[in-house]
């Protein structure tokens, strides 16, 4: 699974991409960890959410111009993660 940043490829992980792509599917959207973790990895019972946290931190790392100031993958306090999409030129391919 691969995305482009500004024309380069980035290699992503199976569920990063199905992260990336759940997250596009519903921009501006807020996500909580739990309907993340349900939807993505089709956890039920999930005994920590820091999967999910994990896995955003890794998007950020690959996809953001700065990662320590998302504005693609945005935390919404108290409340998940919503995708905000911009013109960062990711384009999916499989």
């Amino acid at each position: 699974m691969e995305a482009r940043r500004s024309g380069s490829h980035v290699s992503m992980t199976a569920q990063e991409f199905k992260l990336l792509k759940f997250l596009a599917q519903s921009p501006e959207h807020v996500m909580t960890r739990e309907e993340l973790l349900n939807e993505v990895w089709g956890y039920q019972n999930y005994p920590s959410t820091r999967t999910v946290d994990n896995h955003i931190l890794r998007l950020r790392q690959k996809l953001e111009p700065d990662p320590a100031n998302p504005r693609f993958f945005v935390t919404v306090h108290g409340a998940g993660y919503k995708f905000v999409p911009g013109s960062f030129g990711v384009g999916k391919k499989n």
